[in-house]
């Protein structure tokens, strides 16, 4: 390969991530956000954005996915600089966050269209889990015998859209209780 194709493929991966940054926040804020202001709010035409997702559809899909691998990066990343139970807080805590910006995508999640993008990453974030919780369970902080797909079950609540919450302590005090019950006794 060329240098000149090597940039070009290096500029192109990094349009896409500035272009999935600045969607992610721009839906988080309003899901009405049309593809020419997240366009240049990136830095880039409308072309550009329209090559990498040609439909708005696409864009949704394609910032979820990148939300999803950012948590499940996120999982391996916590553990090895923070002691396992503050690192699965830290990651409920980005979950949560994920839940503001899929406030903004809930129609497009809830298609047909979505369904094989949902099946494509839900064995990593339940490995993703795995990790926190083994961890978790290896520095005793856990009881043994929890499934990974039970926990995720147990903290979709952190993650699940929900009309403008206005208790902002909520989710704390929900994931003090599936942390509670799901310490070492």
């Amino acid at each position: 390969m060329t240098e000149d194709a090597t940039r070009q493929r290096a500029d192109a991966k990094a349009n896409r991530a500035r272009i999935l940054d600045v969607a992610r926040d721009a839906f988080a804020a309003t899901p009405d956000a049309s593809l020419n202001s997240i366009a240049k709010a990136a830095g880039i035409g409308p072309g550009t954005l329209y090559r990498h997702f040609p439909t708005r559809e696409a864009l949704v899909l394609g910032v979820y996915r990148h939300e999803i691998d950012t948590l499940v990066q996120l999982a391996h990343g916590l553990t090895a600089i923070h002691p396992p139970l503050q690192a699965f807080r830290l990651w409920c805590d980005r979950l949560a966050q994920y839940g503001r910006v899929k406030h903004g995508l809930t129609d497009v999640l809830h298609s047909a269209a979505a369904d094989p993008v949902h099946a494509e990453v839900y064995g990593p974030m339940v490995e993703a889990v795995g990790h926190l919780v083994s961890a978790c369970q290896g520095a005793e902080e856990f009881r043994s015998g929890i499934e990974a797909e039970d926990v995720l079950l147990l903290l979709a609540f952190l993650w699940r859209p929900r009309v403008a919450d206005t208790d902002p302590g909520r989710s704390d005090r929900m994931l003090t209780l599936v942390v509670e019950g799901l310490r070492a006794r």
